[in-house]
């Protein structure tokens, strides 16, 4: 069900993140599991709400990405789906460089 959602296919990804919620400014060290052109997933014990508004920055070995996103699924104890909103054109340039060598070590393997 939530495949059919989706606008692009996601792969796994690896990387340390900054979440921040908007509201409180609360800042959580997560870690991103996987990753699309329109979101991400970050593994968390105590993920916030479905609609929170947040603050995400991803750092991999190559650069880094930040957005703006919100919450569009919770999974207790597991983790958390956002979907990235107002992405600037240099994040998305290395969001896009990530993107590829994501899709080409799936192909790989």
């Amino acid at each position: 069900m939530e495949q059919e959602r989706r606008r692009s296919p996601r792969y796994p990804f690896i990387a340390n993140a900054e979440v921040t919620e908007a509201q409180s400014q609360a800042r959580m060290q997560t870690r991103v599991s996987e990753i699309s052109l329109y979101g991400c997933y970050f593994d968390m014990v105590n993920p916030l709400p479905d609609g929170t508004v947040v603050h995400v920055k991803i750092f991999c070995d190559d650069g880094f990405f930040e957005a703006d996103g919100t919450v569009i699924y919770s999974q207790p104890n597991f983790g958390m789906g956002v979907t990235f909103r107002e992405v600037q054109p240099f994040y998305m340039t290395t969001l896009k460089k990530w993107l590829l060598k994501a899709m080409l070590a799936g192909k790989s393997s």
